[in-house]
């Protein structure tokens, strides 16, 4: 059993989608190694793209927060949100079904209201100056905790829900 099982490919695409439009995040769906299962991305700053096209952006920033947050949120079961080393929020809804992770909604991209980006680490992790890491992320849109934590509540139900139509027709 994996996620491409629950549902196809297109339909994740279009739930990343829907939820981006709805979120102004990034919304990616992983597998259980943490992959994205799409190529459908959705830039919603001009920092992020930097970041992860640098291989020690993608290794010690994104992938380390999504594995992490991925990790937290399997173990607790529940959706989890953090911040990422670059000072990003970062959501992760895990997809478990029976007890068996299949994998899970990823979120970012955003500040929270009070969340500023880290010049100094991104600088000191890609080499690249304080001052350009600024003026990249000089109009990073922001999100409230309650926002996040409501989106977060939304796309666990709407992964139950599709578990739940995914059962129905198995049984």
């Amino acid at each position: 059993m994996n996620i491409k099982d629950l549902l196809p490919l297109e339909q994740w695409i279009t739930f990343e989608k829907e939820l981006h439009a709805k979120s102004g995040l990034d919304v990616s769906v992983f597998n259980t190694d943490g992959v994205r299962i799409s190529n459908y991305k959705e830039w919603v700053n001009r920092l992020c793209p930097v970041i992860k096209a640098s291989n020690k952006g993608q290794a010690f920033i994104c992938a380390v927060a999504h594995m992490n947050i991925a990790s937290q949120a399997f173990q607790t079961k529940a959706p989890v949100i953090e911040e990422c080393d670059a000072g990003l929020v970062k959501l992760v809804v895990p997809i478990i079904m029976k007890d068996v992770f299949l994998g899970s909604v990823g979120a970012c991209g955003l500040l929270l209201e009070e969340g500023e980006v880290d010049s100094f680490m991104i600088n000191r992790t890609i080499e690249i100056d304080e001052e350009k890491v600024d003026a990249l992320s000089d109009d990073i849109g922001k999100i409230s905790m309650l926002d996040i934590q409501n989106l977060a509540e939304e796309i666990r139900k709407k992964v139950e829900l599709i578990i739940t139509k995914y059962e129905a027709e198995k049984s």
